[in-house]
C-alpha cells in the first residue's frame, strides 16, 4: 500500500512541475530555471534530428553578405546561449554557426534594461552607436537606444502589432534585405 501512495505522489509532484512550467511559458516568463529546462530538451531535440532552426529565407544570405563586409554578427536572446547555438548549429541552412561573432543572453542583464546593451558594447569592445539592434519588441527597442544602440524593429508574421505612434516612431523593416549598412573596413 506504502508503495502505490509513494507513486501516487510522485505523479502529483511532476504533474504540478508540468503545470508550473506550462504557466511560465504561457505567461512568457524569463526564469532561468525554464531556460535551462528548455535548452535541455531542445539539445534532446536537435541531437536526435527532430527538430531544426529555421530562418526567414532573407535572414542568411544577409547575414553572410554583412560577414563578407567585414561586419560582426552577434546574438542576443532570451534564449540561453547554449539554445542559440543549437539553433543556428543544426538548421535548414546547416551549420551557420561560422556566421556568428558570439551569443549575449539574460545573463548580460534583462532586453528591456539599457544597461544590458552597454554592457554589451563593452564586452565586443566598441561603442553602442556602432551597434544596430533587431529586435521585434519595443521596450527592448527603447532600451537599446537609451545608451545610443541605432534599433530597426523587424515586421513579421506572428509578431506582436504595433500602435500607430510605434510605428511612426521606429525604423521598420520586413526583410533584412532592407538594412543597407556601411562596409566596416
Amino acid at each position: 500500500m506504502e508503495s502505490r501512495d509513494g507513486e501516487e505522489e510522485i505523479e502529483r509532484v511532476i504533474q504540478a512541475v508540468v503545470d508550473n512550467v506550462h504557466w511560465q511559458m504561457s505567461s512568457d516568463r524569463k526564469t532561468m530555471a525554464l531556460k535551462q529546462l528548455q535548452g535541455h530538451m531542445w539539445r534532446a531535440a536537435y541531437e536526435k534530428g527532430c527538430v531544426k532552426g529555421e530562418f526567414f529565407a532573407d535572414v542568411v544570405p544577409a547575414v553572410r553578405k554583412w560577414r563578407e563586409r567585414g561586419m560582426k554578427v552577434y546574438v542576443y536572446s532570451s534564449g540561453s546561449v547554449e539554445a542559440q547555438k543549437l539553433l543556428f548549429g543544426n538548421s535548414t541552412e546547416g551549420d551557420i554557426l561560422e556566421l556568428l561573432d558570439g551569443h549575449f543572453d539574460t545573463r548580460i542583464g534583462s532586453k528591456v534594461d539599457s544597461e544590458s546593451y552597454q554592457r554589451i558594447a563593452s564586452s565586443i569592445g566598441c561603442s553602442t552607436n556602432n551597434i544596430l539592434f533587431l529586435t521585434d519588441v519595443t521596450r527592448e527597442a527603447d532600451a537599446a537606444e537609451e545608451v545610443d544602440v541605432h534599433v530597426a524593429i523587424v515586421i513579421r508574421p506572428g509578431n506582436a502589432g504595433l500602435t500607430d505612434d510605434e510605428k511612426s516612431y521606429y525604423r521598420l523593416i520586413t526583410s533584412f534585405n532592407e538594412l543597407f549598412l556601411p562596409s566596416s573596413t
